[in-house]
């Protein structure tokens, strides 16, 4: 059997449960493949330095293929209604009896991956699919009744029992060197079209799976333990910066799982309070990937709260222009998206409050932020980044409360009190510190002279604004 193996999001060769299944059963070689999609790309709003990082990740994986004699092939199909009989075509040019490949979990893949399967079977050949973008099956941790869970605590509650109880899937190692296939590799794009490459994004984030265990293993070697203290503070080295490699999959959330508990004497809910806390956002990621799952209309720009689907969203405009240059007059949301459009990366805190920011007090459409973050994050994820715009919005599963609005002012003052990471992203405040960095009304008027803005919206006004129109729309009165 010569097996050919699809990757996507899990470009690596350690633990990957598609690849090493695939080297286990094969007796003729095995060939890799991976399939640009430019006009899909564009459509679900991948980022320019994500297409980037994918390009980077993928030349790294090619290497480690070749080290085992698995060619890494190429292919380009403007959209996934031609990958089917693209790779089907592949298989039948080589010689590949079964197709393998890792579950995506997002609407239009998952429709994707089923007409591949079915081009297959109907050839007379075979497809296998596995788990491997989440500890379990996203639907495997349901309630009693088989329904989703909608609540994070409940969810992580059964996760962790079910750990705990002994079904513990291991990180799986690299595989055994294969026979030779004498078929070529296919050289890596230098890009793709319709997404530019900028050269300092590699001097930013390293790419390949050797430079994320790496990763991994400072962060378990020290910072973990002190993770729920630091990481709400985006001036320290406090978060592990993982997200981007587990978007593309250049490591995997079972060797982030064991890593953190063999930090922690193997205990997934006691122990080091840091590595807890840890444990606990890789559990919040594969709850949100579960929501897609159960409910596909948050894969379709939809609310899961209807309710909220009433709420008299503003376009935005000027206002929306203003929080996406980083020039709404708040430090602390400046600072934050100024970090996003310098780096493509986000901190995690920062996410929420600028999220907070346009959906409460400017009312602009959640949506209209939930795509911006992706047409600019290099660790875009659908599930992540809706699950975590809808929270904010407190339009999702297990939101935030709509009466409660993060205050832009205070958030700065608890999180940044020296006012370290607004003067790293703000040159603005150069030599501005407290008090009164995050307050507008109280900054000094050198940055003004320097060319900051005014604040764009009253904090205070535009709170009671916005409960005031949630609760009408979630009451049936708006």
């Amino acid at each position: 059997m010569r097996a050919l193996v699809w990757f996507r999001a899990d470009l690596r060769v350690r633990d990957n449960v598609a690849f090493f299944r695939a080297c286990e059963r094969a007796d003729r070689g095995v060939l890799g493949v991976f399939v640009v999609c430019p006009g899909q790309w564009r459509e679900h709003d991948w980022a320019d330095i994500r297409v980037d990082f994918v390009l980077r990740n993928l030349e790294k994986l090619g290497v480690e293929l070749a080290r085992l004699n698995v060619p890494l092939l190429v292919l380009e199909e403007d959209r996934f209604a031609g990958v089917p009989s693209a790779l089907l075509r592949l298989a039948e040019r080589h010689g590949c009896d079964a197709l393998y490949f890792n579950r995506e979990h997002e609407w239009n893949e998952r429709r994707r991956d089923e007409r591949v399967a079915e081009a297959f079977r109907a050839s007379g050949r075979t497809a296998h699919a596995f788990t491997d973008r989440t500890v379990y099956p996203p639907a495997s941790v349901a309630k009693k009744d088989g329904s989703a869970y909608t609540v994070y605590g409940p969810f992580r509650a059964a996760w962790r029992r079910r750990w705990t109880e002994g079904d513990r899937p291991e990180a799986l190692g690299v595989p055994a060197p294969q026979p030779p296939t004498g078929v070529a590799p296919d050289p890596i794009p230098r890009a793709v079209r319709g997404f530019r490459r900028e050269e300092r994004w590699a001097s930013l984030w390293e790419a390949g799976e050797e430079a994320a265990r790496s990763r991994l293993a400072a962060f378990v070697a020290g910072r973990i333990h002190a993770y729920h203290e630091r990481r709400d503070f985006p001036a320290l080295d406090g978060t592990s910066g993982l997200s981007p490699y587990l978007t593309c999959g250049a490591i995997s959330a079972r060797a982030c799982l064991h890593a953190a508990l063999g930090a922690n004497d193997g205990r997934i809910d006691s122990g080091s309070p840091g590595a807890v806390a840890w444990i606990d956002q890789l559990i919040w990621s594969e709850f949100y990937r579960g929501i897609l799952v159960a409910f596909p209309r948050v894969c379709m720009h939809r609310a899961f709260d209807p309710r909220t689907e009433r709420v008299p969203w503003r376009d935005g405009g000027a206002a929306f222009d203003a929080w996406c240059a980083g020039r709404t007059g708040y430090p602390i949301v400046d600072a934050a998206m100024r970090q996003l459009l310098d780096t493509g990366w986000m901190h995690n805190r920062l996410r929420m409050v600028a999220a907070s920011f346009l959906a409460k007090n400017l009312l602009i459409d959640w949506r209209r932020g939930e795509r911006f973050f992706m047409r600019r994050l290099i660790d875009g994820d659908l599930a992540n980044n809706n699950g975590g715009w809808q929270w904010s919005a407190s339009t999702g599963t297990d939101p935030q409360p709509y009466f409660r609005v993060f205050n832009p002012v205070s958030q700065g003052e608890r999180h940044d009190p020296d006012g370290a990471f607004v003067r790293r992203h703000l040159p603005e405040f150069e030599g501005v510190g407290p008090p009164g960095v995050h307050d507008p009304e109280r900054l000094p008027p050198v940055v003004f002279a320097r060319g900051y803005p005014p604040a764009i919206v009253d904090a205070r006004e535009s709170r009671r604004a916005a409960v005031e129109a949630f609760r009408k729309a979630v009451r049936g009165g708006g």
